[in-house]
């Protein structure tokens, strides 16, 4: 085996495996880190959503813009529901059925309104204000913040214009057809499981962890296969022998 290497042809295979090898580790343990930093972020959403409510108003002065620390928070809003700016958003699965979203902005005194994902409902329900409508006069919801959500590369893109239906909550774009500013999240509500629509949403899995840990295995894999193998094309390759023949001598 170590004739072999010593050929440029083999040395040079030999470095290239070994690169490849480093990268793969280092490839597996940056999954192995990124499973880290999830774990580390289920743990927060968790502590956020178990902690006490807290005023929404109160909290978005105290971050001072920092919205990223709200996400997963437990707050409470006071005012009235607004059904004649309630939007749907599309493409929402419960129980295996297709519906929609159902986003109602809710008034507070502060002359500013917040967007509350009410739950979901069935596809016959396509046009706000639905049938399942939000309850009438001065309430106080409770729910979890979500940061405003945006098109992914792919995604499908809401038209200009005056829209009842949306493909995401958008906050900025949804507050293009409000008459009044919309705070820089939305709530969705907590609910008790009910049959009545609509639905409530459920709270986020904090117990998934994403692919990481398998990619992670893929990556170690493919470097112990890379080397094992170039280890075992050494061994069929082994050490040259020269014959010799005795030439018959006429």
């Amino acid at each position: 085996m170590l004739q072999a290497l010593r050929q440029p042809r083999w040395l040079i295979t030999a470095l290239v495996v070994g690169l490849l090898a480093a990268v793969f580790v280092r490839l597996g343990f940056w999954q192995l880190d990124r499973l880290e930093e999830r774990r580390q972020q289920n743990l927060i959403g968790e502590e956020r959503v178990a902690a006490a409510p807290v005023d929404l108003a109160s909290l978005l002065e105290d971050v001072d813009g920092d919205l990223a620390s709200t996400e997963y928070r437990r707050v409470s809003v006071e005012g009235v529901f607004d059904v004649a700016e309630e939007v749907l958003i599309r493409s929402q699965v419960e129980l295996g059925q297709a519906g929609f979203h159902v986003i109602t902005p809710i008034s507070s005194d502060e002359h500013w309104s917040v967007l509350v994902n009410r739950g979901w409902v069935p596809l016959s329900m396509d046009q706000p204000p639905v049938a399942a409508g939000a309850p009438p006069g001065e309430v106080e919801v409770e729910g979890w913040i979500h940061l405003s959500q945006t098109k992914p590369a792919l995604g499908p893109e809401d038209p200009p214009g005056e829209l009842s239906v949306f493909n995401r909550v958008d906050i900025d774009r949804i507050a293009e057809q409000t008459a009044y500013p919309l705070a820089p999240v939305y709530m969705v509500l907590v609910g008790e499981e009910s049959d009545d629509l609509p639905i409530p949403v459920d709270l986020p899995d904090f117990e998934e962890q994403g692919p990481h840990l398998a990619y992670a295995i893929q990556w170690f894999g493919f470097a112990v296969v890379g080397l094992v193998g170039f280890f075992f094309l050494l061994r069929r390759k082994g050490p040259s022998h020269r014959v010799n023949r005795d030439i018959p001598r006429g």
